[in-house]
């Protein structure tokens, strides 16, 4: 059967989609790029937070639509919305043929009236670069954040064992993948569920050992709990781990931190960031920021204000609080008005913006290794990423006056010339 497989929400989320894809093929099932192309198809959705779970059940709707004109045969539905409001979907959305929670690739293949053989596969989709692949080493989290609804969808962490990491990285790398994305909901406490003795620097060392010299490892989503010194100056010696660590901070009050639950003093906060660029100044880090939580008031906000423009990050990802379902933050008191939030997150990039041009303009003049995203040969350049660009979330490199021959999934040397907030241009070193 020609099956479209539809990915919202994280780069967990592709990972799943990857391996649904793997298990379909080997059904003998083929996946194609466009729903047109398909008799069935399949929305792998997210439910994190309100604005996802309202784009999944959209998503739902217009796969309802066509299948009501007689374009699909069959419809379902997978992941993380299932695993939060499954009862309910069903109820609502009747049409729908199968529904199955995240990982439950078994009652997929059912539903299709194929057999799934149990072992791990990992596929490809049909728009997925072979150069950047994202490697997930853990499922679920036990960090209980006030705001955060992932642990009721997720479940508690699982650690993949590191043969099964290392072979899969090493699978992503044959199918061409020069920089590999390390991700799970938090990387520092992959290993410590299992009782094997194997944490996150273990898993680095086996990674490094493993891989061919110019392979990028680039980690994603690290808890600021348990970023010791010791991870930072492994990750700083790394041969292939590049010098970019994403550190989710949510705040800089101590106050509003507790609320949150999340246990750091915005003192040993400071210290994390302060000792990575005492190892290497040209760490590269990234954070995330929530705005407006409950309990917010402007001596809390101007806190992480100050916090942020002491650290100087060198990318932000910020939003404002939502109220999920189910969460302890849902019904505490001190809700801010989404007037005051809106102003406060304007308020918090724009200062971000000045420190990220500052950043950015640190390297005006320095060559930078690139690994190129997209050619326009037509146009005579090229888009790529450095160690400092991480992909979909970060800025872009444009590269001038490139070689013919150039294509995606090259590393090239860079020469950087412009600096912009997000972007940079620079050209090719011959």
């Amino acid at each position: 059967m020609k099956i479209y497989l539809l990915t919202l929400g994280c780069a967990k989320n592709r990972v799943d989609s990857e391996c649904l894809a793997g298990a379909l093929k080997a059904a003998g099932h083929e996946l194609v790029p466009e729903v047109e192309q398909a008799q069935a198809a399949i929305v792998n959705t997210c439910g994190f937070i309100r604005p996802a779970v309202e784009e999944s059940i959209e998503a739902i709707l217009d796969l309802e639509e066509l299948r009501q004109k007689g374009e699909l045969e069959k419809i379902g539905v997978v992941g993380c919305l299932v695993n939060r409001y499954r009862e309910g979907l069903t109820s609502e959305i009747p049409s729908v043929d199968f529904w199955a929670e995240t990982e439950d690739w078994e009652s997929v293949l059912k539903s299709l009236a194929t057999p799934l053989d149990g072992a791990r596969r990992r596929g490809s989709l049909p728009s997925t670069p072979k150069y950047t692949r994202y490697l997930k080493i853990s499922e679920g989290c036990g960090n209980r954040c006030a705001y955060c609804a992932i642990p009721s969808i997720r479940g508690p962490l699982r650690s993949l064992p590191v043969d099964v990491i290392v072979k899969e990285a090493q699978q992503l790398v044959g199918e061409g993948a020069r920089e590999l994305c390390v991700v799970g909901q938090d990387l520092t406490v992959y290993g410590t569920d299992n009782g094997a003795g194997k944490g996150l620097i273990e898993l680095l060392d086996a990674l490094e050992s493993s891989l061919p010299y110019d392979i990028w490892i680039r980690l994603l989503y690290l808890h600021p709990t348990r970023v010791t010194n010791k991870l930072l100056e492994r990750v700083a010696a790394g041969r292939q781990i590049i010098p970019y660590l994403d550190i989710p901070v949510q705040h800089g009050d101590p106050e509003i931190l507790v609320h949150m639950n999340r246990d750091i003093k915005p003192g040993a906060l400071r210290s994390i960031f302060r000792t990575a660029r005492e190892i290497n100044p040209d760490f590269t880090l990234r954070t995330t920021c929530m705005v407006g939580f409950p309990g917010e008031k402007k001596k809390h906000f101007d806190n992480l204000i100050d916090f942020v423009k002491e650290v100087r990050f060198d990318r932000m990802g910020a939003f404002t609080f939502y109220a999920e379902e189910g969460t302890p933050a849902e019904c505490m008191a001190g809700q801010v008005s989404e007037a005051t939030k809106k102003k406060r997150l304007d308020t918090l990039m724009r200062v971000q913006e000045e420190i990220s041009f500052e950043r950015q303009r640190s390297f005006v003049g320095r060559e930078l290794r690139v690994l190129v995203d997209r050619v326009v040969p037509e146009e005579g350049f090229a888009e790529g990423r450095s160690f400092r660009e991480a992909p979909e979330v970060d800025g872009l490199i444009e590269i001038r006056n490139i070689r013919k021959d150039i294509k995606e999934g090259d590393m090239i040397n860079v020469k950087i010339t412009e600096a912009m907030t997000h972007d940079m241009a620079g050209e090719e070193v011959l």
